[in-house]
């Protein structure tokens, strides 16, 4: 497992946060994105996960609710590298990976893009 401070690895997530095309980014809505360092007990090797209602899933009734949430969990993206140059891979395929579920892609699309 390679090792970087939780510090190190935010600033990756805001880089790779950083890389999604303008046009693209002023399109995701109510979105907070958070660094963990452990994924859930219930699923250890989680990577990220996306929380929330998909853009392709809002009515007009969607209003005053709170952000949806991307999480990106550390330590299993790390003892999943061997390399610093793994890790900024890894975080930017997560990262969009999230990301692409709130616009409503699901993962048998995403996996046929190379984003699973």
């Amino acid at each position: 497992m390679i090792e970087m401070s939780r510090a190190d690895f935010e600033v990756l997530v805001s880089e790779a946060l950083d890389q999604v095309p303008g046009q693209l980014a002023a399109l995701i809505d109510n979105v907070a994105v958070f660094v963990e360092d452990d994924a859930p007990d219930s699923d250890p090797h989680l990577l990220g996960i996306y929380e929330g209602i998909p853009l392709t899933e809002r009515g007009h009734y969607y209003g005053g609710v709170l952000p949806d949430r991307i999480t990106i969990y550390r330590n299993p993206t790390l003892r999943i590298c061997e390399t610093v140059e793994d890790v900024v891979e890894e975080v930017h395929i997560t990262v969009v990976h999230e990301i692409a579920h709130h616009f409503g892609i699901d993962d048998a699309r995403l996996h046929e893009l190379g984003y699973g």
